[in-house]
């Protein structure tokens, strides 16, 4: 099975986005971590390429997958047969909130 491009919008300090890399470390599925907290550029891509605001984000092989959570990525991820089904736990929780959910929006001006 070959490696998929994977490019993860991520916070560094979210229950979500720690749930997305969790999954991917679970499957050893290399992927660009984006920082869509601390780089506001960053965010202003994930948000034309997914056409919404919310995170985490994660595009494989050019399908974006928008406002996903680590359980639903994997699960994705069985579906679509970008990796077999693995029971190890992940390490984290793959599907908690951030703790910052309902915090202030960075806006980026074109």
């Amino acid at each position: 099975m070959s490696q998929p491009k994977i490019v993860a919008y991520l916070k560094p300090h979210c229950g979500w986005s720690q749930g997305v890399r969790a999954v991917l470390r679970k499957y050893q599925l290399p992927f660009e971590d984006r920082d869509i907290w601390n780089d506001p550029e960053q965010r202003f891509e994930m948000i034309q390429k997914s056409g919404q605001e919310l995170s985490p984000c994660v595009e494989v092989d050019g399908k974006m997958l928008a406002d996903i959570s680590g359980e639903e990525l994997e699960t994705w991820m069985i579906q679509n047969k970008v990796v077999t089904k693995d029971n190890t736990p992940a390490g984290v929780p793959i599907n908690a909130p951030c703790a910052d959910h309902g915090a202030p929006v960075i806006v980026l001006k074109q």
